[in-house]
């Protein structure tokens, strides 16, 4: 690792407001992350909250994890799958990566670690769509399929696209704030690095028609819960989760979206 760390070429990737610096001992892949994450890509200068070390490995030798496995062990976070393994300690906010040389191994990674991290404040991570208009965030939840690329596509030029697949939730002051994210579904295009007060959560559904039905606070709590994500199994974090789905439907409007592919369902949107 001192080998590493002499010969580290490294930048930060500010998500949701809270910076990581990754270093590598890889230019090229040092180049492959400027390019993935483009704007998410801080140059300020500010120090990082959080440090992580990436060493690359060839494919196949990393781990034997088939799936995302996430477990706690002496206070540190482990996280595999077949193409990483990777150490997280919270307490000194630094960890270490060994992975395959491509983003999609490090993509995975922060969004674990973002999770970790925002369910110890009140965040989460949410599978849903968002955006900005008129200075409000929107965010649209639903399984695949359920129109989230299709209604980011729909949005008029006034719009301004957080992401259209993994939404970033966090706390602020009475109410919760929604970030860009560079996690990229359908569309293939990362989001705008902006953030904007949560005006409503969507629930989305296909119909013949554009409207806003209400969904009762019991009901959705049961769908945001379905649509976070959480890797864990950690039943004290898991906790945490299920008290944050609460307080944040007790302050942020939840509303069914039902609509047709049709541009005229953003008039409903304001």
């Amino acid at each position: 690792m001192d080998e590493l760390i002499a010969t580290a070429h490294e930048l930060t990737i500010e998500i949701g407001g809270m910076p990581i610096v990754v270093r590598t001992g890889s230019e090229e892949f040092a180049h492959l992350l400027q390019s993935r994450y483009g704007g998410f890509v801080s140059h300020d200068g500010a120090p990082p909250a959080y440090e992580l070390e990436v060493e690359l490995a060839p494919p196949g030798a990393v781990s034997d994890a088939d799936d995302v496995e996430v477990r706690r062990e002496s206070g540190r976070w482990v996280m595999e799958r077949g193409d990483f393994r990777a150490e997280w300690d919270p307490r000194r906010r630094e960890g270490w990566v060994r992975q395959t040389a491509n983003p999609y191994s490090i993509d995975c990674v922060l969004r674990i670690l973002h999770s970790l991290i925002l369910a110890r404040e009140g965040g989460f991570l949410v599978h849903a769509a968002s955006a900005i208009r008129h200075g409000r965030a929107y965010l649209f939840a639903g399984v695949s399929g359920a129109g989230k690329t299709t209604l980011s596509r729909l949005a008029p030029p006034d719009v301004a696209l957080l992401t259209d697949e993994i939404s970033y939730v966090r706390r602020r002051g009475t109410g919760y704030e929604a970030f860009g994210t560079p996690f990229a579904g359908e569309l293939a295009r990362i989001g705008e690095n902006l953030r904007a007060p949560l005006a409503t959560l969507f629930l989305l559904a296909q119909g013949p028609e554009n409207r806003i039905e209400p969904v009762d606070q019991s009901e959705a709590v049961h769908a945001l819960l379905r649509h976070i994500l959480f890797f864990a199994q950690d039943d004290e974090m898991v906790h945490q989760i299920f008290e944050s789905t609460f307080d944040f439907v007790s302050r942020v409007p939840v509303r069914r979206l039902v609509f047709t592919p049709d541009s005229r369902v953003w008039e409903l949107i304001v």
